[in-house]
């Protein structure tokens, strides 16, 4: 299926009906850039709001091209894109989520190892300007020293999901050593924010603090996370897009001599759950019932990004603090559900 007219020149968006993809697309859009969107509308959460994401941007930009399709296999992103003249890429699909990864491991390798392989194969044989790609904060791990640094060694994934994603990476700067294709990989921190994920703690509270149902903390309560507001994130994403890695021989962030780099996009502030339960509380007016329970499988307890390097390369530098962004993310969703 087809949503909305064929261009002839874009910029490739995968996951373009996901969360991140759906801002990155809108904002993309909004500067005047042609953009192509490709998604496989799977049924990891509702796939109602993956279309009505699709249904809001061809709203807004009549021209907006969303071709429906599973990616995952040789040779896909040709069949579906046709004579797409592509000439840079923001390859945002995977199949997401750290605990599914557990239940699902073959969704995980068909969607981001086939998947990312895919992406790169197409970007390869039509020689892209820049690849921009989605990595994730779960490739650190288990490890203790804080904040994180994408000089930091990440060999020891603790979920399936992780270790796809550091798979992504090595895949990128082999294809970045062989074939000099430029490449940016973005490790993006507990993103939230209006259009988010059904699976994600956001969500999941703002959802039953309004239905009066009780929350559960992983962990008895004792996590962080670096939340991080998607209009800082998207900006993050376009930055890194205007931002080209060279190819002269230096060192990138990540340690690539090759024209590829990888960033942390993340708040910089590591907060205790307890400060977005505050934050949700607040938004909705009304207090959470929690019930604290042991740690999930393929979890970690804290996540904070050392966010120097992408600072002074991309010039990135977040703006939403937790209470605005909850109290955005709340508004949104009342008016999303009608409650």
């Amino acid at each position: 299926m087809v949503v909305g007219q064929e261009i002839a020149l874009a910029i490739l968006v995968t996951g373009a009906a996901g969360f991140i993809g759906f801002h990155v697309a809108q904002a993309l859009l909004a500067r005047g850039e042609s953009v192509v969107g490709i998604d496989n509308f799977n049924s990891y959460y509702p796939v109602s709001l993956k279309r009505d994401r699709i249904a809001a941007l061809v709203a807004a930009y009549p021209d907006f091209t969303c071709i429906e399709g599973d990616f995952g296999a040789e040779g896909a992103l040709t069949a579906l894109l046709g004579d797409c003249d592509i000439d840079r890429i923001v390859h945002l699909g995977a199949q997401a989520g750290v605990r599914y990864s557990i239940e699902a491991p073959f969704a995980y390798a068909r969607s981001n190892l086939i998947g990312h392989l895919e992406v790169l194969e197409y970007a390869r044989a039509r020689q892209v300007r820049h690849l921009v790609y989605a990595s994730s904060s779960s490739v650190y791990g288990g490890n203790s020293k804080l904040p994180f640094a994408v000089e930091d060694r990440v060999d020891h994934p603790v979920s399936l999901y992780a270790a796809t994603k550091k798979a992504d990476e090595l895949m990128s700067e082999s294809y970045a050593h062989l074939y000099r294709l430029p490449q940016t990989g973005l490790r993006f921190f507990t993103v939230y924010g209006p259009w988010g994920r059904p699976d994600m703690a956001p969500w999941l509270f703002t959802d039953a603090i309004l239905a009066g149902r009780p929350i559960r903390l992983f962990n008895h309560g004792n996590v962080r996370r670096d939340f991080t507001y998607i209009d800082d994130i998207v900006a993050g994403v376009i930055g890194a897009l205007d931002h080209v890695p060279a190819d002269d021989g230096a060192q990138k962030p990540g340690g690539s001599k090759s024209p590829h780099a990888i960033y942390n996009l993340g708040n910089e502030v590591s907060e205790p759950v307890s400060r977005l339960v505050e934050a949700i509380e607040a938004a909705c007016g009304r207090k959470a019932v929690t019930e604290l329970v042991p740690m999930q499988p393929g979890d970690v307890e804290g996540t904070h990004a050392d966010i120097d390097v992408t600072r002074r390369n991309l010039g990135f530098s977040p703006r939403i603090g937790l209470d605005a962004g909850i109290a955005r993310f709340v508004d949104w969703f009342r008016r999303y559900h009608n409650v």
